[in-house]
């Protein structure tokens, strides 16, 4: 048998040894108290058979009893350890004769000279009721150490009549071996501690460096340090906030989405998300909620802030000039392009911590999100509507495009929404435009229309025709007036039949001549077959365009 296998099975021995007192139920630091008793045990038996065996050479063979009964009983409360798994009465059983039995063993040496301060022993089991329970609890052990060590100064000189005839050198010898033994016995329990105490922190670094994985998909890393930093804001419950909330919305995804296959569906999700998180969190937002293809972000909790406002608006502006981003990975892996709509609201809502004490999220609560969500209906694919309450608080700021008044459903009056363009000051960003100039057609394209009734298509079908077309939209003459921000449901006409059965969707957003029913209308889903007819009606118009027929 090999050096090394040899020690293998020693060290496999002491592991069984070590945890007999174990529980599958037992919790980590259960575990540590076990194994420290179970060490304290071992070492000080090992020193009891040394004592033992140094009196039996030295010829006294009586007292040799107590150091040899100290291994015998540290052995039978061990097995009874084994068996019961009762670790306050080993423990108690075990500090109770670690303490006594040096203090007897002294006085049948005839006092603290003549044993060399074999007393010092009991300081070892004093460590160890530490370890194993509280301070209080361990009081009590110190006072029974220093009633003992009282009571052992008081009768050290009455115990001159058990006094044996021993050479000063095996007095000497004694002391030596006395405290060089507590020495390495304590030293090897605190480095057992020690060890213990750099794998709990290990642990804890672990389990903290996990955390911040998972809360980094959600929070910010100010917000999630903040949290570590007081676990209290994770109690459930919730208080009165001002934020601004921001609701987010992929235009024309579920339609979108009924094309593609489920992992191309997940894809477009994943390439969208990865970006806009990142901007989320750059910008310290709350994500407080996935909602389909949507994001529900808070600025101002749970941590204050006083730029919350500014924050939301530049966080929306670079979300939507990131759109080209996820649209460039889109076309490299031959995916749909997407357009994002986004609605921004400043409110009093109640945020905190919702749900049971098993499972619970941090929420937001309040009609300001139905408000927010109301807002972000109305927007088309790259715009930006805020309400007045965001316009007042970003102030001089904020650069606005448009306004104007919505009727959303359930409102008693008109709500005002802002179409935001850009913020100056220390964030200094606005909105990057696309293929915004319309070309002229060469030919009107003669299109079929139906008024949609919230997510109803309406039964009254009209004509109308396209005028203008960029990529974005198209201005529509209609035969009737329109109402803006009507969705409408729209089918080609004059075209082969597989053509004029795929329906697209836009939302009015603009008049487009004083005289006349002519819109502009943004569109909100198309299909790639239409999308690409539209592109060929634009080239074969783009000569004239550009001869000067528009600017």
């Amino acid at each position: 048998m090999t050096r090394e296998t040899t020690a293998d099975s020693a060290r496999g021995i002491l592991d069984r040894i070590v945890a007999l007192g174990d529980s599958p139920q037992a919790s980590e630091e259960q575990l540590a108290a076990n194994h420290f008793l179970i060490y304290m045990g071992l070492l000080m038996s090992v020193g009891g058979l040394m004592w033992g065996s140094l009196c039996l050479a030295y010829g006294i063979y009586v007292r040799s009893l107590i150091p040899y009964g100290y291994a015998v009983l540290t052995a039978i409360n061990f097995v009874y350890f084994r068996y019961s798994k009762r670790f306050e009465v080993c423990r108690f059983v075990q500090v109770l004769i670690s303490m006594l039995l040096p203090f007897l063993f002294q006085w049948s040496f005839g006092g603290f000279i003549p044993s060399g301060a074999v007393m010092g022993w009991a300081l070892i089991s004093l460590a160890g009721s530490l370890t194993f329970q509280d301070a209080r609890l361990g009081g009590r052990w110190l006072v029974a150490f220093l009633a003992l060590t009282v009571a052992s100064g008081l009768i050290d000189g009455r115990l001159e009549a058990f006094q044996i005839e021993i050479s000063a050198q095996f007095t000497t010898l004694l002391f030596v071996l006395n405290i060089s033994a507590i020495a390495t016995i304590v030293f090897i329990l605190n480095v057992y501690l020690l060890a213990k105490r750099d794998e709990a922190m290990a642990k804890v670094a672990e389990m903290s460096s996990i955390l911040k994985q998972m809360f980094g998909r959600y929070l910010s890393t100010e917000v999630m340090n903040s949290l570590i930093e007081d676990p209290s804001r994770l109690e459930l419950g919730g208080k009165r906030k001002r934020v601004t909330i921001m609701m987010t919305d992929l235009r024309g995804f579920t339609a979108m989405s009924e094309r593609l296959e489920p992992e191309q569906v997940v894809q477009v999700l994943n390439n969208y998300f990865e970006i806009m998180v990142d901007l989320v969190l750059k910008h310290d937002g709350t994500i407080n909620e996935f909602i389909g293809d949507s994001l529900l972000v808070i600025f101002g909790a749970p941590r204050p802030m006083e730029d919350r406002a500014q924050r939301a608006v530049a966080c929306a502006i670079e979300m939507q000039n990131a759109m080209a981003d996820v649209n460039e990975r889109n076309r490299a892996n031959a995916l749909p392009e997407l357009g994002m709509g986004i609605g921004l609201n400043e409110t009093e809502v109640v945020v905190g911590n919702i749900g049971s004490t098993k499972r619970s999220k941090y929420a937001v609560v309040g009609n300001g999100v139905n408000m927010t969500s109301r807002i972000e209906s109305y927007t088309v694919g790259g715009q930006i509507l805020a309400s007045r309450s965001v316009v007042e608080e970003v102030g001089d700021i904020l650069l606005i495009d448009s306004e104007r008044d919505v009727f959303p459903k359930g409102a008693e009056s008109a709500l005002r929404v802002y179409s935001v363009g850009g913020i100056s000051g220390r964030f200094n960003v606005s909105l990057r435009r696309g293929d915004q100039i319309p070309t002229a057609l060469e030919q009107q394209v003669p299109v079929r229309y139906t008024v949609l009734e919230g997510k109803d298509v309406g039964q009254s079908i009209r004509d109308g025709s396209i005028l203008r077309l960029s990529r974005h939209g198209a201005e529509i003459t209609f035969p009737h007036p329109i109402d803006l921000w009507t969705n409408l449901k729209l089918n080609l006409r004059e075209v082969d039949d597989q053509l004029s059965v795929r329906g697209f969707y836009g939302k009015v957003l603009d008049k487009a001549s004083t005289d006349g029913h002519t819109y502009w209308v943004s569109f909100t889903s198309m299909p790639p077959d239409i999308s690409a007819y539209f592109q060929a009606c634009r080239q074969y118009a783009a000569p004239r365009s550009s001869a000067g027929s528009h600017g």
